[in-house]
């Protein structure tokens, strides 16, 4: 409504709490979304306490710091679109393939850009140094959280129309590096915004 967020007695919403109803959001996400039914329940409530984090840290440091927002927390705990959720989506889904092929023991090799999604995402990782001095010089942290979302949206795009293991030879292993550049990037993104990226979803 584009009042200041408070609580429905009218008070200022503390930190702490925001945190516990942000968890409680991503606990029941996890679930809607089978996620972690296997875990162990501390690993579960690790994993919803790291997306909900992410949430709250992804949603203010996305905007610009000198423009109010309107605080939708059940927007920003969606699995889709700009948030802190889906950014961890994207690199746990890395991750899960990088696990895959060290297991089946595929290798990455150099970069070959055969296929017009392979050529989007490798711009993009181009443009991690532009988007972290545009943050430095600026104090303006939404320049890199704009580009972890682009990174994320990239590669998103990527596995859909490009085959990773399934491809074969040099195509594979090119791909592959593909992946793991762009868990390195989408990993440091998030570690200078603050926000930890779980092991597995």
């Amino acid at each position: 409504d584009g009042k200041p967020f408070k609580t429905r007695a009218g008070g200022v919403l503390k930190l702490n709490d925001l945190i516990g109803q942000a968890e409680e959001k991503a606990r029941t996400r996890l679930r809607e979304a089978e996620i972690g039914a296997d875990f162990s329940s501390e690993e579960f409530e690790d994993i919803a306490h790291k997306v909900a984090i992410a949430a709250i840290k992804f949603a203010d440091l996305s905007n610009f710091r000198g423009t109010s927002y309107v605080f939708d927390l059940d927007r920003f705990m969606s699995f889709e679109g700009k948030t802190g959720p889906y950014l961890l989506y994207q690199a746990v889904r890395i991750k899960s393939i990088l696990r895959k092929a060290e297991a089946e023991g595929v290798v990455a090799g150099p970069i070959n850009i055969e296929h017009a999604a392979e050529r989007a995402l490798s711009l993009t990782l181009d443009g991690f140094e532009h988007a972290l001095t545009l943050a430095y010089d600026k104090r303006a942290p939404h320049f890199l959280a704009e580009h972890a979302y682009a990174l994320a949206r990239e590669f998103s795009a990527f596995y859909d129309r490009c085959h990773i293991l399934t491809s074969e030879g040099p195509t594979r292993a090119s791909r592959l590096a593909l992946a793991e550049a762009t868990l390195r990037q989408l990993s440091l993104s998030l570690d200078l915004l603050g926000i930890e990226t779980p092991a597995r979803m």
